[in-house]
């Protein structure tokens, strides 16, 4: 099916949709890296209505991939087939406080999320300022830092699966690990509700700046960069294993591991989606030989290699 008739084919099958539809639209500059291909369609819904109605029309043949803030993301360079969903907007990004509750769209920026809470002088999500993603990413991988993690403060999640049907998921349903969360595959996160405890904002903003400081002292987060590269193994930190196998600094075209932090891979600058993923593996191979021990991606990779 071409980019044309399944476009066309979305129109005739939803005449109502309120949202933007785009074809072949480039989503390197959706991405922190600044690499990767287009998407064949890129959908923006208006609303969650809007999400419903266009996931329940949808041919279930069509493959559906969605993509947050990219700051933890690798876009292949032949880009990502079928469908790819990006919220955002006030019918996502929209943060309400109800005494000790938040909830938060999922195109929040988790960094967003932690101020509306010391605002609110709600304590205990003061970590998700040391998180570059947003609250669905969060949410899809029990996102934490700095001794905090999502599940300690979820309550529920909401969203809506590839039928169009709205879910509510319980933490429990969550079914959080460290960095996983056990939620259908299937399921568009657009909303969640926190709860903080009552503190006072000044403290609060203190261990903001506590961890903004740490952040920019460890990581390269001037650098064309995505997170954490590799979950770390049990027991141990994948960062000196990286280091330990003599992989800092190692260059692959325009990707560079990190010599700041070596659990960070960096575009210098022209680096293609397959220099950077390609670096990640001879890290990965490096350090099997090295230390015995197979690191695991933390960065999501979607889409298709360029043809050669």
């Amino acid at each position: 099916m071409t980019a044309h008739s399944l476009i066309d084919d979305i129109r005739a099958a939803v005449p109502q949709l309120r949202g933007r539809l785009l074809e072949n639209q480039s989503l390197a500059d959706l991405t922190w890296f600044r690499v990767g291909g287009p998407a064949e369609l890129l959908f923006s819904p208006a609303d969650e209505e809007d999400l419903a109605a266009f996931l329940a029309a949808l041919d279930p043949s069509v493959p559906v991939t969605v993509i947050g803030l990219g700051s933890n993301l690798i876009v292949r360079d032949g880009g990502i087939p079928g469908v790819t969903i990006r919220l955002g907007g006030k019918a996502f990004g929209s943060v309400e406080i109800d005494g000790e509750t938040i909830r938060a769209g999922t195109a929040v920026p988790d960094m967003r999320l932690a101020k509306a809470a010391a605002e609110a002088s709600l304590d205990g999500l003061a970590f998700f300022r040391g998180i570059p993603g947003s609250v669905g990413g969060a949410l899809r991988m029990n996102a934490g830092a700095h001794g905090g993690e999502t599940t300690d403060v979820l309550i529920q999640a909401r969203g809506i699966d590839r039928t169009g049907t709205v879910r509510t998921f319980t933490h429990t349903e969550m079914g959080f690990r460290y960095r996983h969360s056990s939620a259908p595959d299937d399921v568009i996160f657009t909303s969640a509700l926190f709860r903080g405890r009552p503190g006072h904002r000044d403290e609060i903003e203190a261990e903001m700046e506590r961890v903004t400081a740490a952040r920019e002292a460890a990581q390269p987060i001037r650098e064309r960069t995505g997170g954490s590269t590799f979950k770390n193994p049990e027991g141990g930190k994948a960062w000196q294993l990286i280091d330990a196998a003599g992989c800092r600094g190692l260059t692959l075209g325009g990707a560079q591991v990190s010599e700041m932090h070596c659990n960070f891979l960096i575009n210098r600058g022209g680096a293609t989606a397959s220099d950077i993923e390609g670096l990640g593996e001879e890290v990965r191979r490096r350090v099997r030989e090295h230390a015995g021990v197979e690191l695991h991606w933390e960065i999501k990779r979607i889409g298709v290699a360029a043809e050669r």
